[in-house]
């Protein structure tokens, strides 16, 4: 025979679950984005500048061991005052090449360079 039981109401979802993992996908975004602004160093682009007037060189070698200034050793602190004596003008280019340094030790030449006043840094590799 059949049985007919009585007629139960739909139970509602449960969104538990959901809740944990819209939760959890919440905090992994704010976890993994960036809150910070990160600041730039604006370097010269040495290309096209074939018609110009050449200016003394003024190659800035940066390494492991220390600074060179045409191939002469140089501190940070010295530099401006060495870079000043080859050409007095703050918008002659001067030319940065990294020899095996850390990136730090880029920034920080770049950093006390546009602070002594020098607007043009070309990084050549």
């Amino acid at each position: 025979m059949l049985s007919f039981e009585a007629h139960r109401p739909a139970r509602r979802p449960n969104l538990t679950p959901m809740i944990d993992v819209v939760f959890l996908l919440l905090v992994f975004f704010m976890l993994a984005s960036r809150f910070i602004s990160e600041s730039t160093v604006p370097l010269a682009n040495a290309a096209g500048q074939g018609g110009q007037d050449p200016a003394p060189l003024r190659l800035v070698d940066i390494g492991r061991e220390g600074l060179e200034l045409n191939g002469s050793p140089v501190s940070i602190e010295g530099l401006p005052a060495a870079l000043a004596a080859i050409d007095s003008t703050p918008d002659a280019p001067v030319v940065l090449r990294g020899r095996e340094a850390a990136l730090q030790g880029l920034v920080s030449v770049v950093e006390s360079l546009r602070a002594a006043g020098f607007t043009r840094l070309v990084l050549v590799e």
